[in-house]
């Protein structure tokens, strides 16, 4: 997979050679390349923003020297012929990005950010971009950041590591948060007592089976504590009747294959 990145800040993206992501970079499971916007400017200033039409506050980033480094990038790109790179624009006007959206994204070939800055790009060039790629603006939350360089780091750690081999054990992507629509269930390591606090005997039973139905029960405590969001989208269809019990317990009734508040079923 070949990731590109634009920006005014290309040093913002540094961390990109650390951890797990950086070691994948050296050994060739990903291609990362960080292109400076300002490189493609023409004047002596190297200016990249004016003035929006209509007024308003702050500056917009002008659409010329984001055609020609999208023009290059896409020249180079890896896909195959007739196929198209995907853009991603971080914006707060964007699709929510989420685990399912991380995995979806690590099927793609080749990525390409748009690290947009002051109060965003040209509207025209999401629109002129679309002729030569996919074009999706995607929003880490509901706030705003001062530029798309966060979200970045953010979206291709989470995307990264989904590719095969840059995650040493593999099977610690399935057992983590989200990846089956909950919060991850509490983790303990040495030692078993620790300031007064005890590890919960069944992780100390050796019994598999008791023990992947304790941290079952937990994810769902968690996730309907902090999250409960996610349990009124969750598809119970193949709970055991003991999860369905934990959910009555925390008063939910299951209705149709969903998880439905006791008080609304």
């Amino acid at each position: 997979m070949r990731f590109d990145v634009v920006s005014i800040f290309p040093e913002y993206l540094a961390p990109l050679d650390l951890s797990l992501i950086g070691k994948a970079r050296t050994e060739g499971l990903l291609e990362l390349a960080v292109h400076d916007l300002r490189s493609y400017t023409q004047d002596r200033h190297r200016t990249v923003d004016d003035t929006p039409y209509g007024g308003g506050a702050g500056m917009v980033m002008k659409p010329e020297p984001w055609a020609q480094s999208l023009t290059d990038i896409a020249a180079a790109s890896p896909v195959a012929e007739g196929s198209r790179p995907t853009l991603i624009v971080p914006s707060p006007a964007g699709e929510v990005f989420n685990q399912s959206l991380a995995y979806e994204l690590a099927e793609e070939e080749h990525l390409v950010f748009a690290c947009g800055r002051y109060e965003g790009i040209d509207e025209r060039v999401l629109e002129w971009a679309a002729d030569s790629y996919i074009v999706r603006p995607v929003s880490l939350g509901d706030y705003v950041l001062n530029g798309g360089e966060v979200a970045v780091l953010a979206m291709v750690e989470a995307i990264g590591r989904l590719i095969p081999g840059v995650v040493g054990n593999p099977e610690s992507l399935i057992e983590e948060s989200h990846s089956d629509g909950l919060l991850e269930y509490p983790v303990y390591t040495k030692p078993s007592s620790w300031r007064e606090r005890d590890v919960p005997d069944v992780l100390l039973s050796g019994n598999h089976g008791k023990i992947a139905k304790f941290r079952k029960e937990l994810q769902l405590r968690r996730t309907a504590q902090r999250r409960p969001d996610l349990i009124d989208i969750l598809d119970v269809s193949n709970f055991s009747k003991t999860e369905k019990n934990v959910l009555w317990e925390l008063g939910y009734a299951v209705v149709n294959g969903r998880a439905v508040r006791r008080e609304d079923s």
